[in-house]
């Protein structure tokens, strides 16, 4: 990997902690839920693009997977009874897994 390239994963990567971080202080100080809603739409569209990042050649490996499951467990940690898939498309596909 380049360096560019990487010191770009590490840019987006600070800027989705710095969002996530924003989210918790904006849900402890009972901030616009309007406002949280812009946050957690950020984090997901900047957690969506080091996936793609991570998962297109020349960085597509099993180790870049192993580093997006990290993020997605790290961003997205899942609760008992969390796991409910209620789309009737995603469901089959769960199904097949």
């Amino acid at each position: 990997m380049k360096k560019v390239k990487l010191f770009q994963l590490i840019d987006l990567m600070e800027e989705i902690k710095k969002t996530d971080d924003l989210i918790s202080a904006s849900k402890k100080e009972k901030t616009s839920l309007l406002l949280i809603n812009q946050y957690q739409t950020k984090k997901n569209q900047l957690i969506g693009s080091i996936i793609n990042e991570l998962s297109t050649p020349p960085l597509q490996s099993t180790q870049s997977y192993l580093l997006v499951k990290m993020i997605l467990e790290k961003y997205y940690p899942a609760k008992a009874g969390d796991v409910v898939i209620t789309d009737g498309d995603l469901s089959k596909l769960v199904a097949a897994i």
